[in-house]
């Protein structure tokens, strides 16, 4: 893989998959606004959901929330495909790359639901937890704030604010390469962001408000220039908020 690849003009691959990334986003957002309206009264950590809707679910969220944080990741190795192509090399489908991506999101979907039923299960045994659970769920949002100015963030969120850089020092060829590629970005994508969805559990899994917000934050953190100060400010919010809910567990609505 060489330099010039990387600068191949892509104008019109460039649109179709902006045009994809937005339509699969947009409707994994009219699905979610839809399950929200559907799910009423459901209480619990998941919401009551069985293991396939919830992952099902789950997935909707990783479309409606990354694919619009990913997609100059997605874009950039589009563009090199695109050069490889135009010199008549092997070249993969973009969809590869992206569905190691998903693989990665789906399979902390599937870790986090046994998670959350265990969790379920043990508050549902415990009176003590039962009437600590919002303070449970401050001190979540507080660990998530650290985390956030954590070395492990700061070294997941430099390699997904440069995707030129993870292509040059991560390129490999064939569908095979690109699918370890696709694994190997979103787990940096996964350190970088996973304790941002946990938060969802606390605030609530169908809390489309809270995913508008994390959305936009992880937007920022990896889009923006100031990316990293975006992602300082959320970690003060983070601690301030958890913490004020662990002093006023009123503030903090749980689902148990």
């Amino acid at each position: 893989m060489t330099t010039a690849a990387t600068n191949y003009p892509l104008p019109r691959e460039r649109n179709l998959i902006l045009a994809a990334l937005l339509a699969l986003s947009t409707a994994a957002w009219v699905t979610l606004l839809w399950q929200w309206s559907m799910s009423g009264d459901a209480m619990g950590l998941t919401m009551g959901m069985a293991a396939p809707l919830f992952l099902a679910i789950w997935v909707v969220m990783m479309v409606a929330m990354m694919f619009p944080t990913a997609a100059p990741m997605i874009l950039m190795f589009a563009r090199v495909q695109a050069g490889r192509r135009a010199r008549g090399q092997l070249f993969v489908p973009v969809w590869v790359f992206v569905a190691a991506y998903l693989v990665v999101w789906t399979a902390f979907g599937a870790l986090a639901y046994p998670a959350a039923l265990g969790a379920q299960a043990l508050a549902e045994r415990s009176m003590w937890l039962m009437d600590n659970a919002a303070r449970i769920g401050g001190g979540v949002l507080v660990i998530a704030g650290v985390y956030q100015v954590t070395p492990l963030k700061r070294a997941c969120l430099s390699k997904c604010r440069t995707p030129m850089t993870f292509v040059m020092t991560s390129w490999r060829d064939g569908a095979a390469g690109a699918f370890r590629m696709g694994i190997e970005h979103g787990a940096y994508c996964l350190g970088c962001c996973w304790l941002l969805f946990v938060i969802l559990f606390p605030l609530g899994v169908m809390n489309v408000a809270a995913m508008a917000l994390i959305t936009v934050l992880i937007f920022a953190e990896k889009s923006l220039p100031l990316g990293r100060q975006a992602a300082t400010l959320a970690a003060a919010g983070l601690v301030a908020y958890g913490a004020f809910a662990i002093a006023v567990p009123a503030a903090l609505p749980t689902m148990m």
